[in-house]
């Protein structure tokens, strides 16, 4: 991947069956590899951290037999598989279910992609579910920490890991903002330079993505605002503080979302002028085309008339100074337009 963000309509389409993959691990030791769905059950009470991330929320039997072996609350499973919840979080006691979106942007399409990331968080355990299996993964930077020891993740317990979960979704966030800002900064150069429908519909096209991402972040702060209050019991007076610096990026994100909306407005307000002032461009080029023809028209209207007695009727050079006065009436009024700065 070039950059932070960016998917390829290649990977968007990407389903493959249900995988899932484990991290058990604690300050000396881990383990990694992918398991059949029955495994579980073997690392449902160890005493060290456990991480299963299940790629593939389609498969409904496999999610259901995960849900029955941590003993989750069966609402939990209902809303593991519908992929259209908005972000929240519920606390059902002795686990967790937090929903989040995490977002990608396609960079063959110039479309955000969305999914539906949910966490579970258990006394010594997680529990991810992810809509589909992609190459791109928020989480391999929270893979890397785990293998490497010595790191605080290896000798933190679930509630930490589960703050490094959610901190590599939010980080993505700010990935997706700046892909697009350099999007807002590449429609006002053309705003200016050259205003055309195709930039109204990429301008409507940003504006909507811009409200999806706001309605969609938005619920994150209070999620934050809710762990970092120490409101569950699985969440420590130490990761709490951790939670806290998330509720801050988050609320610098809204800040962000907000302010590339005021710049999107404005940005409307340029187009509508640069489209104004072309077609005034327009109309004063064909105004100063009329205004000088309008004494051409008079002149030839006046010798074009049918009077027998006209004096320069028959003038050996009547023809040649009506050239001449036509184009010195020409020259004057282009003189005098000049003069004023009209062009």
């Amino acid at each position: 991947m070039t950059k932070k963000g960016l998917i390829s309509s290649k990977a968007e389409l990407e389903r493959k069956a249900a995988r899932i993959s484990i991290f058990d691990f604690d300050e000396s030791q881990y383990t990694e590899k992918e398991i059949p769905y029955h495994e579980c059950q073997a690392y449902k009470n160890k005493p060290t951290v456990t991480w299963i991330n299940v790629d593939g929320i389609h498969n409904t039997k496999v999610i259901k037999d995960i849900c029955d072996c941590f003993k989750l609350n069966p609402l939990v499973y209902e809303q593991l598989i519908d992929n259209t919840q908005k972000p929240k979080i519920e606390d059902y006691g002795d686990h967790l279910l937090i929903v989040l979106k995490m977002f990608l942007y396609n960079k063959e399409t110039a479309a955000i992609i969305s999914e539906q990331v949910s966490l579970v968080i258990g006394a010594n355990y997680i529990l991810t579910f992810q809509e589909r299996d992609i190459q791109e993964d928020v989480f391999d930077p929270v893979r890397k920490r785990i293998r490497t020891s010595g790191t605080k993740i290896r000798q933190s317990k679930a509630d930490y890991l589960a703050y490094r979960l959610i901190d590599a979704i939010i980080d993505y966030y700010f990935a997706i903002l700046e892909i697009m800002g350099e999007r807002i900064e590449k429609i006002e150069q053309e705003t200016i330079a050259a205003p055309g429908k195709t930039t109204l519909v990429q301008m409507q096209k940003i504006r909507k993505d811009m409200l999806y991402l706001r309605k969609s972040i938005w619920p994150v702060r209070e999620i934050m605002n809710s762990l970092q209050r120490g409101e569950s019991k699985l969440i420590s007076e130490g990761t709490q503080k951790h939670m806290r610096n998330l509720y801050e990026h988050t609320a610098q994100i809204i800040d962000t979302i907000e302010t590339l909306r005021d710049t999107m407005s404005s940005l409307l307000d340029i187009y509508l002028s640069s489209i104004s002032n072309k077609l005034n461009e327009i109309m004063k080029v064909l105004t100063m085309i009329s205004t000088i023809f309008i004494p051409l028209t008079f002149v030839v209207g006046v010798y074009g008339m049918n009077f027998k007695y006209m004096p320069e009727l028959n003038w050996e050079y009547g023809y040649l100074s009506v050239w001449v006065v036509t184009l010195a009436i020409v020259c004057v009024m282009l003189y005098y337009f000049k003069r004023k700065k009209w062009f």
